[in-house]
């Protein structure tokens, strides 16, 4: 703990989730900024906001919640910006808790740390989008240190899955078979969760109306299984 700094880096926390990690009771540990803006973001207040909780709140709620969890979701914003990410995992799996980290890979050298460390059992990385096409998605020229991410998790023995937020808008039938060769041509293998836009949201960006997404299902290979969540 000493190494925690006071920093109100933590926007809130959710209590209790049955969805967000998968066979696991778990709370979500919601880190406040992020280094992209994505259009289509269901999180503005999170992204825009400023933290009001610091790591040693999130240590004190977990010895409260010993008993009743068996994980915890990082998540955001993007919690891998954090200075107090390394230390707050550290003390978490400390305490007997897994971990899951949902991130958009923009921070390899701190993805690195944390896998050869062992402090993350798994990982859910967002594939926003295609080189051509990843600025204008996210606001950020973030492509490369995303495919860094992608190269180490397929190189490490942490289980991942690889998810992208679908809009008609943005992709299409024939952009999104781009992006399976992409990753198909990175020796992916694996499920590929692809989270349909909801209408009606409030979100970061301004989107006209997402029409009914194509079946995606039909896309799966013998090695990267497409999934709609």
């Amino acid at each position: 703990m000493k190494k925690i700094r006071k920093t109100n880096s933590i926007y809130s926390i959710t209590p209790f989730t049955l969805l967000d990690y998968p066979d696991k009771i778990a709370c979500i540990v919601w880190f406040a900024g992020c280094n992209m803006r994505c259009l289509y973001c269901y999180n503005p207040d999170i992204v825009l906001g400023k933290g009001k909780l610091n790591a040693s709140d999130v240590i004190t709620f977990l010895y409260s919640r010993r008993l009743l969890l068996d994980g915890v979701v990082l998540s955001g914003g993007e919690c891998t910006m954090h200075k107090d990410i390394i230390p707050l995992v550290t003390e978490i799996k400390r305490m007997g808790f897994s971990v899951k980290l949902d991130t958009n890979g923009s921070m390899p050298a701190v993805l690195k740390k944390l896998l050869d460390a062992r402090l993350i059992d798994t990982v859910a990385l967002d594939f926003k989008a295609l080189p051509g096409n990843y600025e204008k998605v996210t606001g950020a020229d973030l492509f490369l240190p995303f495919a860094e991410s992608l190269s180490l998790l397929i190189q490490s023995e942490t289980p991942f899955e690889v998810r992208t937020t679908l809009h008609s808008e943005l992709i299409s039938v024939d952009y999104f078979q781009q992006m399976m060769s992409y990753l198909q041509s990175r020796h992916y293998k694996g499920h590929y969760y692809i989270q349909p836009y909801r209408n009606n949201v409030p979100v970061l960006g301004h989107l006209n109306y997402s029409t009914p997404e194509f079946d995606v299902s039909r896309f799966s290979t013998s090695e990267i299984t497409v999934l709609v969540r």
